[in-house]
């Protein structure tokens, strides 16, 4: 009898299981093991998730329940269920934020002399600091509005945090509004009162304490912080735009304006306040949330900034420096004689910015083309290709102008570039280009020869301090001459084949699930058989049955996906033969790998997509082989340390819910990061790992006695 693998009870909704991948970095910010400010971070990084969460996600069911639309996903529900279970987890979610905040953080934070007070507690020298700094600061760029026919109801920026205010004149009613300014800090450090304690205060406290200044000849009878959250989609017509560049920064200013999708505010404002906003904003009593707290967690983080306490830091990490020669010959001849590999963070992102910049100033280097997807505000890749044009080489820049909440930074460098004589192009149309490519030209004695790094994550040296990411140098032709076919594809449409590189939307769906089916074969036919894949999410139905069929012909199979995961592991007959593991830390774990045994004879990818629908479909994606046989070794036992970690890592069970793993008896109580971190300053591996299925462990032993 075949099992019909379609079954909704078989797949865990998209959004509840980002909701559960926002729940475990919350357990970070509860976790009494991670130093205090770092707990302090952590609880920013999930208020800033969901505020991404509503302004994409629930937005899109929102639009989606309005037209009629049936179930979204795999799993059956609707949009309207989903809303309704979304609604369920996120309240429960913002509770347990301000249960951390107010009961764990503040009260911690207290006790090592970190204060943020209510500005109705201060005295003295912060009384008059705070008095002064209305004065000659705050109050000039304020703007108090009445509300009356005259003054209509303020159009609110998405995430402005405002003060809502109930007035009362001459025995009549209305309401105020003021907008705290954002170019102000929303978290103001107070002068030291030489005891060695940190004091801080928030703005919108300031404003809220001096509201009735604001509103002179009123009576402040109530008010509140709120603020709004609003669709954040991009809505722009790619094949009647005649400058794509031009249609998205319209859409920009659309964005800040959308329609409201969550209302948060203060627990303290009065109903009537809450009552009257929620009908401007046309929103129903679902969409409110209450701040037990200051509105807005994200402004939390700049107490980690504001407060010199190391000792309550993760302790500093210096990244290792990959040096390749000084000189352009040897530098380029490194690279030819073995591939390069490098692993962010504990591998420094300057060995690719070197590699940028040698192509910009080495006289033989002929042109340069190189996507970019989130390059952040001080670009040293986007310095480098407009240094190189203004010496008169040949850049082409793919600058993808969809990258989201990215755009706007996006748009500012494609404008730079084309001004320094940058040939930029923006990719094909109703794709995003997310492939992660370097390439240049060069003159090299012998013959013209292409050099690539192809990368898992962006050409942003911030992010890869913090994120972790798999890069690679190389000048193998059969690598090299199919990434030029990339970009061919790009700036010219043109069609291309490739047998090296994995591509989406072309190849890239179809060889996986090759692999995968291969993997099935190798299974039934007695051979070794194992599936291993490190990603961030994990949604695509057909990858999905894919690997249920794998488990159910005897394929073991490990997935380490931080984020999003619709499959459901753990299922008797289904997918009995399938792990899966998140690992929340230090860094974001943002690499791509793709391991199958297939029969004894090994192979590994890395690259820019992850297994999920967008990816393999709706962007332009690249995965490329790793076929240098130190680096497979050493990325091999990355992904046996990632197997290994008993500290950070949390497995999904059958019914979607994630528990931390705990070590066995005998088992050493790992933490992959740490791991990686004492490594790269030279530490040896762990010994006894578990060894991975179809992968030699002969060669492993080799690789432990080179680093000995």
């Amino acid at each position: 009898m075949t099992t019909d693998l379609s079954r909704p009870e078989y797949y865990i909704n998209r959004e509840l299981s980002w909701l559960d991948f926002n729940r475990r970095v919350l357990e970070e910010a509860q976790d009494d093991r991670n130093p205090l400010l770092e707990r302090v971070k952590f609880l920013g990084i999930v208020a800033n998730n969901l505020d991404e969460f509503f302004e994409v996600r629930v937005a899109g069911l929102l639009q989606i329940r309005e037209s009629g639309g049936g179930p979204t996903g795999p799993d059956g529900l609707t949009p309207n269920e989903q809303l309704k279970a979304i609604g369920r987890a996120a309240h429960a979610q913002v509770d347990a934020q301000y249960s951390c905040w107010n009961d764990d953080l503040l009260p911690a934070l207290a006790a090592e002399k970190i204060h943020l007070w209510e500005v109705d507690q201060l005295q003295g020298e912060h009384l008059a600091f705070i008095r002064r700094y209305w004065r000659g600061e705050l109050e000039p760029i304020l703007t108090p509005i009445v509300i009356d026919p005259a003054h209509p109801f303020p159009r609110v920026l998405n995430k402005a945090l405002c003060i809502g205010v109930l007035l009362e004149q001459d025995g009549q009613t209305a309401v105020g509004v003021v907008t705290v300014p954002r170019v102000l800090p929303r978290i103001l450090r107070l002068p030291d009162l030489d005891d060695g304690s940190v004091h801080l205060v928030t703005l919108a406290g300031i404003v809220e304490h001096q509201i009735s200044e604001l509103f002179e000849g009123y009576a402040v009878t109530g008010h509140g912080a709120f603020r709004v959250t609003r669709n954040g989609e991009l809505f722009v017509n790619e094949e009647e735009a005649d400058n794509l560049l031009e249609e998205i920064e319209e859409s920009l200013e659309k964005r800040r304006k959308g329609d409201v999708v969550r209302l948060e505010i203060d627990q303290g404002a009065p109903e009537r306040l809450v009552s009257f906003l929620s009908r401007q904003f046309a929103i129903v009593k679902d969409q409110v949330y209450y701040a037990h707290g200051p509105v807005n967690l994200n402004r939390i983080f700049a107490i980690y900034g504001q407060s010199p306490r190391p000792d309550l830091k993760d302790r500093p990490f210096t990244q290792v420096e990959v040096s390749l020669p000084e000189k352009a010959d040897t530098f380029f001849e490194t690279i030819r004689r073995r591939d390069v590999v490098l692993h962010h963070p504990y591998e420094s992102f300057s060995t690719v910015i070197d590699f940028i910049d040698r192509a910009a100033s080495d006289p033989r280097v002929l042109a340069i083309k190189q996507t970019l997807y989130r390059t952040g505000e001080d670009s040293h890749v986007v310095q480098a290709l407009i240094s190189a044009s203004e010496r008169g080489k040949e850049v082409t820049a793919l600058v993808e102008l969809k990258a989201r909440f990215d755009e706007a930074s996006n748009i500012e460098w494609a404008k730079q570039l084309e001004e320094s004589g940058v040939h930029v192009v923006y990719g094909l149309l109703g794709m995003k280009t997310h492939c992660k490519l370097s390439m240049l030209v060069r003159r090299d004695e012998d013959r013209l020869r292409r050099y690539v790094h192809l990368g898992t994550g962006n050409y942003n040296h911030t992010t890869a301090r913090l994120y972790t990411d798999i890069g690679l140098l190389t000048a193998r032709e059969e690598i090299t001459r199919e990434v030029a076919e990339v970009f061919n594809m790009l700036t010219a449409r043109s069609e291309e084949t490739f047998r090296q590189l994995l591509v989406a939307p072309t190849t890239l769906m179809n060889g996986m699930l090759r692999r995968i089916e291969r993997e099935t074969e190798h299974a039934r036919a007695g051979r070794p058989a194992t599936i291993i894949a490190k990603m961030n999410g994990l949604t695509d139905p057909k990858i999905i049955k894919a690997l249920y069929h794998a488990s159910m012909a005897g394929v073991e199979i490990d997935l380490i996906v931080r984020g999003v995961c619709r499959l459901r592991p753990g299922m008797l007959g289904i997918s009995e033969r399938i792990r899966v593991v998140s690992i929340i830390g230090r860094f974001l774990e943002h690499s791509r790998l793709y391991y199958f045994a297939n029969g004894g004879n090994p192979e590994l990818w890395a690259g820019s997509a992850d297994w999920m629908s967008r990816n393999l479909r709706n962007r332009v994606e690249v995965i490329f082989p790793i076929e240098d046989e130190i680096i497979r070794n050493r990325l091999v036992l990355f992904l046996q340390l990632c197997l290994a970690d008993r500290i950070k890592a949390r497995a999904c069970g059958a019914d979607g819910r994630y528990m931390r793993l705990e070590a066995m008896d005998g088992e050493p109580a790992l933490n992959m990061q740490d791991t990686l971190m004492a490594m790269a300053q030279g530490a040896n591996p762990p010994e006894n790992l578990p060894p991975l299925p179809g992968w030699p462990t002969a060669a492993l032993d080799g690789d432990r006695a080179r680093r000995a």
